[in-house]
């Protein structure tokens, strides 16, 4: 099967990044790609410490492209994260969705591992708070699709390995990890620890990223990767946004967990 990654630059212009992912999705479409995936915020950047003047529920304009383009693009479609609003509630879940190719909403995810972390106490830009406008998810999710269980993940979820074999344990065949890595932890972390979960989990990886500078205070690593089962990167994309490509083998899973049965031989001590 043929997927794509639409790696973004995203702002907070909604309607410029709507426009952008957009066209992304039409290139990634007109190359073949039966599944593409979007990034982490990719409607909408805030600005690091502000909320979201876009945040909506499921009549929101978001969710409606989002519907839109799987249907006229005729793909399966992961619609990166978006802003979803808390009745009684400031804060925001930072949820993920998975659509099939006649527009409705197959599954949806909302982040559990919240990134609060102080990369350095001498600069305050480093410092990150996401508990302080989102609220975490609870539930782990594998989406059903024809070719095989899709697990969610959502960039730092990335760094939790136990997630990764619970969504295994659940029949993800493909994990799917929309990320705005930092470019301090990124370089160092990010192909590290996405070939660790794909070896690991015996699946395919597909790690859709924004990139490139999105304002004054905000910058992400990009280097988008699809990775397969064996950890091998078979596509990876640089620092500008663009659309990548890759072809995943049909029962490339069941040939490489076959080879090294390591989830049929754990032992639970």
């Amino acid at each position: 099967m043929r997927v794509a990654i639409v790696q973004l630059c995203s702002t907070d212009d909604l309607d410029e990044n709507l426009t952008k992912a957009e066209q992304g999705i039409a290139e990634a479409a007109e190359r073949g790609a039966a599944f593409v995936a979007l990034p982490e915020n990719f409607a909408y950047m805030r600005r690091e410490g502000g909320r979201f003047p876009c945040a909506q529920g499921d009549d929101g304009e978001i969710l409606k492209a989002l519907s839109d383009w799987s249907r006229r693009f005729g793909v399966w479609l992961l619609g990166g994260t978006f802003p979803e609003a808390i009745g009684g509630d400031e804060r925001v879940f930072n949820t993920s969705t998975f659509w099939s190719p006649e527009g409705d909403e197959v599954a949806r995810y909302r982040k559990i591992h919240l990134f609060d972390v102080t990369l350095s106490n001498d600069d305050a830009s480093s410092h990150y708070r996401e508990s302080t406008h989102f609220a975490p998810g609870e539930v782990p999710v594998v989406a059903k699709a024809p070719f095989g269980g899709v697990g969610m993940s959502v960039c730092y979820d990335l760094r939790f390995p136990e997630l990764y074999r619970m969504l295994v344990s659940q029949g993800a065949r493909w994990l799917v990890v929309p990320s705005a890595f930092t470019r301090e932890t990124g370089k160092d972390h990010w192909e590290v620890l996405l070939r660790a979960r794909a070896i690991e989990s015996q699946a395919y990886v597909l790690a859709p990223a924004q990139c490139g500078q999105h304002g004054p205070d905000r910058a992400s690593h990009g280097r988008s990767l699809i990775i397969d089962p064996w950890g091998l990167v078979i596509a990876q994309a640089g620092d500008a946004p663009l659309v990548l490509v890759a072809d995943c083998l049909e029962g490339e899973v069941d040939r490489v967990r076959a080879a090294i049965p390591a989830l049929q031989n754990r032992r639970l001590v």
